[in-house]
């Protein structure tokens, strides 16, 4: 790339230093502090005028109209270096003269870089072709690309979130999210609990967790997991940045059907329900995290989520209603809101959800 520099020749004449003391000394002494700056300026304006004064052939200069190339300057004693965004000044004077100013242009257009379009082939495997939406039962797709693009990028653009991903191979080689995509490929995608058996340190996801933070659209499900035992925290008037930082500070599952949500890159780990129905939802849970075996139902709060534990009847007896005293010994309190629970009615209701909730599973 050729740099042209281009200089302007002009010519300042300053006061000498003797000059300048001595008009220091006459303000100080002639005007006192308490003057206004218009008598100052007074004063010094005969001083500081030929700073002010320019030559013709300056002007003309300074407004771009007269160039002349460095190599017919003079020594070069001052210099000024102009760039796009950057500013900065050398300059040396003698005799009191400021002899040059140069101007240096450099170019700052940048070289297009051709990228040759290239296309990748995704195959999709288990139910991973649900996100498809109408274009379910397809489970190969072709995307175009013209630049280096990651992996995590390509899936989702498919409409695919990261999380239901758990292993990711290009062109039969494990990688993760990160993996830029810059040549023809073919990249294979396997939702949690399928895949190759002798790539298991190369998963993506976790397979177990009991701990969740659900969004506003999962009331049923959330009050069924706490009914079997799980830590869910939820707030129906949470905003997606509030759940996301919970999800984050307490190391959560996320459990949502926003797949917009989902496809945030702080998600490590999380699911979106299939089903509509608080049930199904509910057994797609405890499938997809190996929850089966975990489950210890009637030990959390079903309103605030934190655990119960027993408490005597005569501690709380005042509390409890006439026929409450009569017919019931055992009791639970929750640690965070003290509710009571108790095997009434309700307890039969709930039993017969957990039963269904077992069948649905084992179906």
């Amino acid at each position: 790339m050729d740099v042209t520099t281009f200089a302007t020749m002009a010519e300042i004449r300053l006061p000498s230093l003797p000059t300048l003391q001595a008009a220091v000394e006459f303000w100080w002494t002639a005007i006192p502090r308490r003057s206004g700056q218009a008598r100052a300026a007074c004063v010094m304006e005969p001083l500081w005028r030929p700073l002010r004064q320019r030559c013709k052939k300056s002007l003309a200069a300074r407004g771009g109209r007269s160039w002349t190339q460095v190599a017919g300057c003079g020594a070069g004693k001052s210099t000024a270096i102009l760039a796009k965004t950057n500013l900065s000044v050398r300059a040396s004077y003698r005799g009191g003269r400021v002899r040059l100013l140069l101007n240096t242009l450099t170019p700052t257009r940048e070289s297009p870089i051709d990228v040759k379009p290239f296309s990748v082939r995704l195959n999709l495997h288990g139910d991973l072709d649900f996100f498809l939406g109408s274009k379910a039962g397809r489970r190969r797709l072709e995307r175009s690309l013209s630049e280096k693009t990651s992996v995590k990028d390509v899936i989702e653009s498919c409409g695919v979130p990261h999380p239901e991903v758990d292993l990711i191979l290009v062109n039969g080689m494990p990688v993760d999210f990160d993996y830029g995509v810059m040549s023809d490929a073919e990249i294979e995608l396997y939702p949690p609990g399928i895949g190759h058996p002798h790539l298991k340190e190369k998963r993506l996801q976790i397979t177990t967790i009991s701990q969740f933070v659900a969004d506003g659209h999962l009331g049923k499900l959330t009050r069924n997991l706490r009914l079997l035992g799980f830590d869910v925290a939820y707030d129906s008037q949470a905003q997606d940045r509030q759940l996301l930082a919970l999800m984050e500070h307490e190391n959560r599952a996320l459990l949502t059907r926003d797949r917009r949500l989902l496809m945030y890159a702080i998600v490590k780990t999380g699911y979106y329900p299939r089903s509509q129905n608080a049930d199904e939802q509910t057994t797609e849970v405890i499938r997809r995290f190996d929850l089966l075996g975990l489950i210890d139902p009637f030990t959390r709060c079903l309103r605030c989520n934190a655990p119960l534990q027993c408490v005597a009847k005569a501690d709380i007896m005042e509390k409890l209603e006439p026929l409450t005293k009569i017919y019931y010994e055992q009791f639970r309190r929750c640690t965070g809101c003290r509710q009571i629970y108790w095997a009434g009615s309700h307890f039969t209701k709930l039993q017969k959800r957990l039963e269904q909730i077992r069948t649905n599973f084992g179906s």
